[in-house]
C-alpha cells in the first residue's frame, strides 16, 4: 500500500501500528462528547491566562533570585492581571467637572485680562 501512496524517496508516509491507530481513533472520538469538551474548556481558560502572564506581563523570567522576592513577583502581578480585568467591566468614569474659578480668576476675567492655563509658566521673558 505505501507504494501505491507515493512514487518519490523525497515523502515519506509512515502508518501508525494497528493499536496505535485504534487508541488515536478512539481519543478523537472522545474529543467530540460534550463532557470532554467541559473538561477541556477549564484547561483552555488557564492555559490562556498563563499565556497572558508569559506574554503580556514577562514572567517568563524573574526579577529576583530568593524565592520568597519570586513569590512577592507573581503574586503582585496576578493582582495587577485581576485589577486589569476586573477594570474592563466596571462603567466608565463620568466626565469631570472643572472647578469654579477662585476669587482671582473671577476678577481676572471680569477685567479682560488675559490668564495663561498655568501659573508656573514664565509670563515674561527670561533676562
Amino acid at each position: 500500500m505505501k507504494a501505491a501512496c507515493t512514487r518519490t524517496d523525497a515523502r515519506k508516509v509512515t502508518f501508525l501500528p494497528r493499536d496505535l491507530y485504534d487508541i488515536q481513533s478512539e481519543s478523537r472520538t472522545e474529543q467530540q462528547t460534550q463532557e470532554w469538551l467541559s473538561r477541556y474548556s477549564l484547561r483552555a481558560a488557564i492555559e490562556s491566562t498563563i499565556s497572558e502572564f508569559v506574554n503580556g506581563h514577562g514572567m517568563r523570567q524573574c526579577r529576583y533570585r530568593s524565592e520568597e522576592k519570586a513569590h512577592v513577583q507573581h503574586v503582585l502581578t496576578a493582582i495587577a492581571v485581576n485589577l486589569e480585568r476586573i477594570g474592563v467591566h466596571l462603567p466608565p468614569a463620568p466626565a469631570r467637572q472643572s472647578r469654579n474659578p477662585t476669587a482671582l480668576q473671577g476678577f481676572l476675567d471680569w477685567q479682560h485680562i488675559p490668564r495663561p492655563r498655568s501659573w508656573r509658566v514664565a509670563t515674561h521673558p527670561a533676562g
